[in-house]
């Protein structure tokens, strides 16, 4: 979710007009989205984001004009057992959105130097209005309010949310099929960096929706990863791919992949063990290979989708199955 709020906190900044955050704090049943997500919404009307599949955006973009009116902010209980048939009572905090410049400077050094942080907002769970209902971020710790500081907690409800650094996605290799799969990693939320060799003369344009371009030789990489880190290695050259794996052995992710057949991979396994007799049983059973999840995919397009859903699986710890074998709640 932490994607998201930087497109809103973005979007803020790039228009500077009076703005309501809508958040959900609590759920009872089931919903499209979980507690936690947000949206922004302009006085126009204009949104940013979503708190639902579609459905229950214009009663929020409605009831936030009321907020805009009074200024206090309000929980909204949107019942959708009655109008949707999703089995789910959604309680939704519309408070106003106007941070000051400490708060974004905090915000996106937090978010550059991949640091976690909370959000706090508190409530009642109920229809109403309450000039105390508000939001606070905790960068470490020291807290700052979206707007003005209230005069009282008490008796409010609190929901807690711990917000990871943005999941990103280190591409190693230039190719076409890693052009599509930059560009569905990047629509998925994800920061996606691609590591190129200096005489290729790529450019960022080459790569739809990249965070950022690494132009280094393979002999000279070096990149730390940490848990919120999924690397694909997709150079194309099995020597290429054997000095990114030997760079990166040192290195704990979340997930690292290798393009091509089982018995390259095997064969990519021995030159390793044979060069770096001490690398860590660890660290190879992180690497997945072939990687991706057999769903028949042939083109570039296909086999990203493959990719990412077994990125997803892992991250998540799921086994990947059919929802419609699946008992019971299809999100957990």
């Amino acid at each position: 979710m932490t994607h998201e709020l930087k497109t809103i906190i973005q979007s803020y900044q790039e228009r500077g007009e009076a703005a309501i955050l809508a958040t959900v704090v609590a759920l009872d049943g089931s919903s499209y989205r979980r507690p936690g997500v947000r949206m922004l919404i302009f006085e126009n009307g204009d949104m940013v984001g979503a708190v639902s599949g579609g459905c229950v955006e214009k009663e929020v973009l409605r009831q936030a004009q009321t907020v805009f009116t009074t200024g206090l902010s309000r929980i909204m209980v949107y019942d959708g057992r009655y109008r949707l048939g999703c089995e789910g009572i959604l309680y939704i905090l519309l408070e106003t959105f106007k941070p000051n410049e400490a708060f974004l400077t905090r915000f996106w050094n937090t978010i550059k130097d991949r640091r976690p942080f909370r959000i706090h907002s508190y409530y009642q769970k109920e229809q109403s209005d309450n000039p105390n209902y508000h939001s606070m971020f905790q960068f470490e710790d020291e807290m700052f309010p979206l707007c003005d500081e209230v005069e009282s907690k008490k008796g409010l409800a609190i929901f807690e949310q711990e917000m990871q650094p943005c999941f990103q996605l280190l591409i190693i290799g230039a190719e076409h099929d890693a052009v599509q799969l930059c560009k569905y990693a990047a629509l998925t939320g994800w920061e996606v960096s691609v590591v190129v060799n200096p005489r290729e003369e790529k450019s960022e344009k080459d790569f739809p929706g990249i965070h950022k371009l690494i132009q280094v030789e393979p002999e000279a990489f070096q990149y730390s990863l940490d848990p919120q880190t999924a690397v694909i290695i997709m150079t194309h050259s099995f020597v290429k791919d054997l000095q990114f794996v030997m760079a990166l052995k040192d290195e704990l992710g979340a997930y690292i992949g290798l393009l091509g057949p089982f018995k390259r991979r095997e064969k990519l396994f021995d030159e390793l063990l044979e060069r770096c007799p001490d690398v860590s049983e660890t660290f190879l059973d992180q690497i997945h290979g072939p990687s991706g999840i057999d769903i028949g995919a042939e083109t570039p397009q296909e086999i990203a989708i493959s990719i990412l859903s077994e990125i997803l699986s892992v991250i998540n710890k799921k086994d990947p199955q059919l929802l419609k074998d699946k008992m019971g709640k299809i999100h957990t």
